[in-house]
């Protein structure tokens, strides 16, 4: 009895040089946004200040990647609010815990 067995046949495709264009665009933002944290890491005293660009520069990346990464920015818009919203309030919830304990240790 011979045994048949069939080899899978592989395609190879082009490369889509539309989604490559897309992911080196992703990189360059994720860069750039990279580089002004820098900036303001090695420019700025330690502070309020720097921490709040520290907070606000995070959260635009986290949305960022959430929206590209995650397919969410192609998806119903309630659905990306759903995700967005409540991380503005944790942000929120964060930055008033810190001015409290602030506050009750008598820090400036």
């Amino acid at each position: 009895m011979a045994h048949h067995s069939e080899e899978p046949q592989i395609t190879v495709l082009p490369p889509d040089k539309e989604k490559i264009k897309k992911l080196w665009r992703v990189a360059l933002i994720m860069a750039i946004v990279t580089g002004i944290e820098f900036i303001f890491a090695f420019t700025l005293e330690a502070g309020h200040l720097k921490t709040s660009i520290f907070v606000a520069l995070t959260i635009v990346k986290a949305g960022y990647i959430v929206g590209e990464f995650m397919h969410l920015r192609h998806e119903v818009k309630v659905l990306y609010y759903s995700i967005l919203i409540p991380m503005v309030f944790v942000v929120w919830f964060l930055v008033a815990m810190i001015y409290e304990g602030l506050s009750i240790l008598g820090a400036k």
